[in-house]
Order: C-alpha cells, then structure tokens, then sequence
C-alpha cells in the first residue's frame, strides 16, 4: 500500500486551510434547486448544494438549509416544493437564482426562467430543467450538536408525489442520466461537475 501524509484536524478546534474542506470532500453532490410558494403566493427558486434522494418506496428527498432561508419558511407554511434538475446549459440561470434577493422577489423572473404550474402541489416547476419531481413536505428537522444545542440549519424531507423528465432522456425504458448533462456542487466558492456520456463507466453488482 503507497504511504500517504494526511492532513488531520477536528473541526471544533479549526481546519487549519485557506477554505473549509469538508464540502469539497464530499462531493460532488446533486443541486436542489427548489422552488416553493409562501402563503400570500409569492414564489421562490433556490439553489441548495445540500441535496440528496434517501428512499425508494416511497421516493424520499431531502435538502439542507443553513439558515432559516425563504425557502424552509415557504415548505414550512405551505407543505409543498418542488425539485428541478439542474444541467450545464442552465447553470448560469441557477447561479443567478443564488443571489440574496429580497423576501418576495421572483427569482424566475430575475433568472429569465418560465414557471409551470404544478400538478399536484401549487408550486411552479422550472420549464427549462429536463426534470422535475413534485414533493410533499414529511418533515422539517432543525440540526443539533453532539451536546443537544440547536444550530441554525434545517433538513427538509419530501415525499415525491409527481415527476416529469423529457422524453428525449429515455430510452428503452431507462432514463439516461448523462445525456442531460446534469451539473453537481463541487466545494469551494464556486466549483462545479459536469456529468457527461463519455465519463460513465458501469460495474457489474456483486449480488
């Protein structure tokens, strides 16, 4: 085995670094970039590099929020938001919607974006991501220290109840993941992943 020098630090005491490593570990990660309505029906778009799927039956996925943003306010009084996929050729458009923009502001309109009415939640989906999937909020969970403190962050949870993906992207009955050119969060101020075809690769599962 090649022998490796490790940088180690414990992240109570510091990383020690130019820039917090722990995101750029992990990663890259899917974008949710999720839309939501507030109770008066002013509508919102945001980007969350904290975003995941968690189960199957039923399909279950989850965002992060550090800090109480317009986002986990909106999902919190309405129950509902959506996810769009994000893919390289609207990538500028998502880093728009990741401006600090005033509460009640459109970030659709600020993006040049078109919203579509959503099936069964009354939130937009974003026209131009070749994916969607219209959630129900299960749970909104407020993060604490290993000591039982609050911290300013919150994991939303959705039931996907509706999804929509361009038909293009299908073939044989498979979605293909990489011909859509989805982009990940990558760590850093501003690094990101573009999954493309030439890039995959498959493994035979063991079982």
């Amino acid at each position: 085995m090649t022998e490796r020098d490790f940088h180690y630090y414990e992240p109570a005491a510091g990383h020690g670094l130019k820039h917090d490593p722990f995101n750029a570990i992990i990663g890259p990660r899917p974008i949710g970039w999720i839309s939501s309505r507030d109770r008066e029906g002013r509508v919102n778009l945001a980007p969350y590099s904290f975003f995941n799927a968690f189960n199957y039956k039923p399909p279950i996925l989850g965002f992060s929020s550090i800090a109480e943003k317009d986002t986990v306010r909106n999902v919190r009084e309405t129950g509902e938001f959506v996810w769009n996929l994000v893919t390289r050729d609207i990538a500028g458009q998502m880093n728009a919607t990741a401006a600090h923009l005033p509460h009640g502001v459109d970030e659709f309109t600020v993006a040049g974006l078109t919203p579509v009415p959503g099936r069964l939640v009354n939130v937009p989906r974003v026209a131009e991501s070749r994916a969607a999937m219209e959630c129900k909020v299960l749970d909104i969970i407020q993060f604490k220290t290993k000591e039982g403190r609050d911290v300013p962050g919150w994991l939303t949870l959705g039931e996907v109840v509706a999804v929509h993906i361009d038909r293009s992207l299908i073939r044989d009955g498979v979605y293909q993941t990489a011909e859509a050119h989805p982009i990940l969060r990558a760590g850093r101020m501003g690094d990101y992943a573009e999954i493309s075809p030439e890039i995959m690769f498959e493994m035979t599962r063991p079982d």
